[in-house]
């Protein structure tokens, strides 16, 4: 009798402490970084139509883009492709309205951002032409200056460098590119009618800073002029 009462004496024991124990803490999840949102409005390399008229000079359109996982914020960056300025605009949401030039091409592209790391992600860079009043045709889209980069310092290989960039329009009506290039502020044409979207072993020398700009041509006689860019050569 006295061993059967010790065992439960015992179970009971063991049973107090099992109810004693706290249960483990569950650890937080290792936050993941945001993802990439998807543009959908204004369209790439379109002409956005749809949006509410202010005036001659300006309209009002409505951004759009899809929601990126483990964001809690977008920023917004909208470019003149005529001036290359950006503004930028924060906003919860995945849609946010701004005022922009009329007959004007913009750029612009979304970048994801979590209250939880300082890690972020741009989205595509699409382009579009606002629409103004009475516009049929437009200009091509200034040309994307890709190689050199502004301001870049780059190393001549056999006393030569590349210049690259990327041509894009509405119509798809491009026709050719005219490059300007040399040492001063206000570069000569130097190479015109060209169909490719590169300039293989261009002459420079070392220790001298160039500027170049690429004027895009289209089949209409639309131009669009690139902005002036500078590297350096080592």
């Amino acid at each position: 009798m006295s061993k059967y009462i010790y065992s439960i004496i015992l179970l009971c024991v063991v049973l107090i402490q099992a109810c004693g124990k706290k249960s483990p803490v569950e650890e937080p999840g290792t936050p993941l970084p945001p993802g990439q949102a998807v543009l959908t409005f204004p369209e790439k390399n379109s002409a956005c139509t749809t949006s509410d008229i202010l005036s001659d000079e300006k309209s009002s359109i409505v951004f759009r883009w899809q929601a990126s996982a483990n964001a809690d914020s977008y920023l917004i960056g909208i470019t003149n492709l005529l001036t290359q300025t950006t503004h930028y605009k924060k906003t919860e949401g995945v849609q946010l309205k701004d005022t922009l030039l009329r007959n004007t091409p913009y750029a612009w592209f979304v970048i994801s951002k979590s209250k939880a790391l300082a890690d972020t992600a741009k989205s595509e860079l699409w382009k579009f032409y606002n629409a103004g009043p009475g516009t049929i045709v437009y200009a091509p889209f200034p040309a994307e200056i890709i190689s050199p980069a502004l301001n870049q310092t780059v190393n001549a290989i056999g006393g030569t460098v590349n210049l690259v960039w990327k041509g894009s329009s509405i119509e798809q009506t491009i026709k050719n590119y005219d490059l300007y290039f040399g040492t001063t502020n206000t570069p000569a044409l130097f190479k015109t009618s060209i169909t490719d979207m590169f300039a293989k072993d261009i002459a420079v020398t070392p220790g001298t800073t160039y500027y170049w700009k690429i004027i895009t041509n289209d089949q209409t006689g639309n131009t669009s002029d690139s902005g002036l860019y500078t590297f350096k050569v080592n």
